[in-house]
């Protein structure tokens, strides 16, 4: 059955014109923040300070029209900070849930990793089964629900490393990267009167949203397409500098980044260009390298760039040498 992937196409643009009024020549980094939230899956954004990742998030949450909230998060944060918690009333005698601010539809987890392994496991259960679970209270989440989370490079001062458990709950991870001196420089004028965030509106409404997800879902896979997925996943489990490879998460990831990155070409079918773009950013941050590969600078990304070379594409040959 055809799909109006038109509607798709119409919507990110809409988005993605508001969001570069803020985050200008990043028009790639847009694009995969958009996958992200057609595909209802959570973004990781992780780059240097001051290169405009928390600008990226809350231009994103005001043009789209759902529930926004921000966590500051700091070494002393506590799990309850973030799920909320019971008080008891004196005068119902009774408790009351007070939610706290993961209780949103567009969540900014702004400096995730400034936070302590304890907080951030708080994070699990909301961003896994869209749930969460106070003094043994289960509280659903109002759909659509998306965390977008910055961090700063673990070199840093201060910063926890994310757990595995939880770097694999996002769908995918983005790098911003500084400007070029062309853009810079728009950035210096655009902001020389009052900063463009001021002037960031809704321009999309939720029920659109939600639409546009369904619409998605209905892109075609073809059966060949997934097995290159898998395969391309199972690559990474047997790579000599792998410790950890991408868990079937990472799959369903790329499986669906493809989908709606076919939906913004204007396709209602997944090519496997499309699987071939969204690779890095689905299975980079899911792979553990192993510590004698570390000393020689090995990373998610070379490792990445090896396997897409290895693994035939469906419907070809591989060239031997």
């Amino acid at each position: 059955m055809a799909i109006n992937v038109g509607l798709i196409t119409s919507l990110t643009q809409r988005v993605a014109d508001n969001v570069e009024r803020v985050i200008m020549g990043k028009r790639q980094e847009v694009q995969l923040a958009l996958i992200a939230l057609l595909c209802e899956g959570h973004l990781l954004i992780e780059d240097v300070p001051g290169v405009g990742k928390t600008m990226l998030a809350r231009a994103l949450a005001r043009s789209v029209g759902c529930t926004f909230r921000r966590i500051q998060f700091t070494p002393d944060m506590l799990p309850s900070d973030v799920t909320g918690v019971s008080v008891f009333n004196q005068k119902t005698r009774e408790f009351e849930f007070r939610s706290g601010p993961i209780m949103a539809q567009i969540v900014l987890a702004d400096e995730i990793n400034r936070a302590t392994p304890k907080t951030q496991s708080a994070l699990l259960e909301a961003m896994e089964e869209r749930q969460v679970t106070v003094d043994g209270v289960t509280y659903t989440m109002q759909r659509p629900f998306l965390v977008l989370a910055t961090q700063n490079p673990i070199e840093y001062e201060g910063t926890f490393p994310l757990p595995e458990a939880q770097i694999d709950r996002f769908l995918i991870r983005i790098s911003l990267g500084y400007p070029s001196a062309a853009d810079e420089m728009r950035i210096l004028v655009a902001q020389r009167d009052h900063h463009p965030m001021q002037d960031i509106g809704q321009v999309v409404t939720a029920e659109e949203l939600q639409a546009a997800q369904e619409l998605v879902k209905q892109v075609y896979v073809d059966d060949l397409i997934q097995e290159y997925i898998v395969a391309l996943a199972n690559a990474t489990r047997e790579h000599p500098d792998v410790y950890l490879g991408a868990s079937p998460r990472g799959s369903l990831a790329l499986f669906k980044g493809a989908r709606a990155l076919a939906a913004l070409r204007d396709r209602s079918y997944v090519t496997p260009d499309d699987v071939k773009a969204l690779i890095e950013p689905a299975f980079a941050h899911r792979l553990i390298i192993s510590p004698s590969a570390r000393v020689k600078n090995v990373d998610g990304r070379t490792v990445i760039e090896e396997i897409t070379r290895s693994v035939p594409v469906p419907g070809t040959r591989v060239k031997l040498r």
